[in-house]
């Protein structure tokens, strides 16, 4: 972010509330700490965090200057499923965070991409993600590709735009389906409450988020399913799915309180990538096999 930034209040409500809204990222709480540092400013006075503002006030915001986070490269092994001098393919375990962030310093895939790939990864997304072009949350196994150029950033995040970049993910879910196949078309933005959640809200609102579902078993209560996603919405699968009354096994965010014994987290797997390759123009798909967690879950639910 710019060290100061305007922002123009759209609708009516407590300025804690806006910020945290308008900030992809910003919760609600770190929202209040700006506005009680004096950081967002109306007319040139500082703003209450309490403040009612309306459509039409221009704030100006100053937001901290990030700490200084050294990026090391580490020797972590890499499941390499493709790779060029363009981009790497790789499969990531469960429990992987893909770049730094608060309470991740280090051991994650960036800190790997950069011992494996040495100078050579994009840096459109800043010091903090080089070559990454999407992501895939921490308890996520799968696949995700990173660009090792600008070039081929550019044209991986152009196809993520126009949904050309497919991926496909095996799930397990909560409950029956009466149908085979579906699609959920359903908005999503940040939680109005928690910041830390994603929730599907009014047409209009938030982002387009589409995700095609199939059935592939079902059995006493559960479903193996895929997912094919045409966009790339935090927590979209996990959301959706939640949204239609099929939370995803061992997804405590949006589903049961409660981790599946086994689980790490929620059980999704990133199985499949097909993309454009950003010089050849080759259309290319690599796959990961279901990990044996995986596998083992659905064998104890009868579902393999």
């Amino acid at each position: 972010m710019k060290p100061i930034f305007p922002l123009t209040v759209t609708e009516p409500g407590r300025a804690d509330a806006i910020l945290a809204a308008a900030l992809e990222g910003l919760t609600r709480s770190a929202a209040q700490r700006w506005l009680e540092e004096g950081r967002v400013t109306l007319r040139g006075v500082p703003v209450k965090k309490n403040a009612r503002l309306s459509p039409g006030d221009e704030l100006l915001i100053a937001p901290p200057q990030p700490r200084e986070v050294e990026l090391v490269p580490q020797d972590i092994p890499l499941d390499v499923v493709y790779e060029d001098g363009d981009v790497i393919v790789v499969n990531k375990p469960v429990g992987m965070v893909v770049h730094p962030a608060p309470g991740h310093p280090d051991g994650t895939l960036v800190n790997a991409l950069l011992y494996h790939c040495k100078n050579s990864l994009s840096g459109i997304n800043g010091e903090l993600r080089p070559g990454i072009v999407h992501r895939i949350d921490r308890d996520t196994s799968g696949l995700l590709i990173a660009a090792k150029n600008d070039r081929a950033h550019l044209a991986l995040a152009s196809q993520l735009e126009d949904h050309s970049l497919f991926r496909l993910y095996h799930a397990v879910v909560l409950g029956g389906f009466r149908e085979d196949s579906g699609t959920v078309s359903a908005p999503i933005d940040r939680h109005p409450v928690d910041r830390k959640r994603m929730a599907v809200c009014r047409p209009g609102q938030g982002r387009e988020a589409v995700t095609h579902w199939q059935l592939v078993d079902g059995h006493d209560g559960y479903s193996h399913i895929t997912c094919r996603l045409e966009t790339g919405r935090t927590h979209q699968i996990r959301v959706h799915m939640a949204h239609m009354g099929h939370p995803l096994l061992g997804d405590t965010v949006y589903g049961g309180k409660k981790p599946y014994p086994g689980l790490a987290g929620q059980c999704l797997h990133a199985a499949q990538l097909t993309f454009t390759h950003p010089t050849t123009g080759e259309r290319m798909t690599v796959e990961a096999p279901l990990p044996d967690w995986f596998t083992a879950v659905l064998k104890k639910l009868d579902l393999a």
